[in-house]
């Protein structure tokens, strides 16, 4: 098992070749199917484009490098169709929050737990408000979404106050002696037949009001995990953004709701990548250059 921090920032060594190919940059994530399905690579020609490794490709995950056979396994964007959804849709698992079916905030995803064997998602770290880290298993998760990660759970029976348990107790009925037989030496005297009712007790159980409890606030996770977070990514980011200014557009880039943010053939300036990063479509934008 490998948590994503083990995985992120490893050396691709082809065992065949004896070269080290470039560095494991981001995870490819297989939303559906709860797998990473690839890895992105960013080697010295960086700026070429996005470089992709299937994990099928790995032959194992070290404590120091990853080893795959040889350089052919490492795929241009254009090679690797199959994978250009799962980077369009690019879910990330990590920083999104831990909901429950029944409504209830656990925390933020603060970090998963990969089976190194074959890329599937074992576990999930969910930091909590209260600052406690929780782990919960794959098989406990329904749905791995962009902005919410959802958990399976039960949603918990009503309990009753004892007062409501005890109204619930039907009152026990009287016991009843029979009459006995009165004899007398001239006349026979029937017993007589008496009829005792049960008092009737109704009882009335009070309907249990449930109250919704209001949801907790998420609070922010590790602040030093954060914060390197933050700048190992900000270091990736103005890589990239220097090596996109001054390229062209292959084809017309818009945001989801058809503004435009770039034309094909213009060119790439520091307002058109601002434009796509805040409409989400930096890594569409990276993936059509010429």
């Amino acid at each position: 098992m490998k948590k994503s921090v083990h995985i992120l920032g490893l050396p691709i060594i082809s065992i065949t070749e004896g070269k080290e190919l470039g560095i494991s940059k981001s995870l490819v994530i297989d939303a559906a199917k709860g797998m990473i399905t690839a890895l992105v690579i960013e080697d010295e020609d960086w700026y070429r484009g996005v470089k992709i490794l299937p994990y099928t490709s790995v032959i194992a995950v070290g404590d120091d490098a990853i080893t795959i056979t040889n350089s052919e396994s490492i795929l241009s964007v254009d090679e690797a169709t199959e994978f250009e959804p799962l980077l369009t849709a690019n879910i990330k698992v990590i920083d999104t929050k831990a909901i429950t079916k029944s409504g209830s905030i656990h925390g933020i995803v603060s970090e998963i737990i990969v089976d190194d064997s074959n890329g599937n998602i074992a576990k999930c770290e969910i930091t909590t408000p209260a600052g406690e880290i929780t782990e919960v298993s794959a098989d406990q998760v329904s749905v791995f979404g962009k902005q919410v990660t959802i958990i399976d759970s039960e949603v918990p029976e009503k309990k009753l106050s004892d007062s409501q348990k005890s109204a619930k107790v039907a009152p026990s009925t009287p016991e009843v002696k029979p009459v006995p037989q009165v004899e007398t030496p001239k006349e026979e005297v029937k017993p007589a037949e008496v009829k005792v009712e049960a008092p009737k007790v109704e009882a009335e159980v009070p309907k249990a009001e449930a109250k919704p409890e209001p949801a907790p606030k998420v609070e922010e996770a590790d602040p030093k995990v954060a914060a390197a977070k933050q700048q190992a990514d900000k270091i990736a980011d103005d890589r990239h953004r220097r090596f996109l200014l001054g390229k062209k557009a292959s084809r017309r880039i818009t945001t989801d709701n058809g503004i435009v943010i770039v034309e094909a053939g213009a060119d790439i300036t520091e307002e058109v990548l601002q434009k796509a990063k805040l409409a989400n479509k930096f890594v569409e934008l990276s993936m059509n250059i010429q």
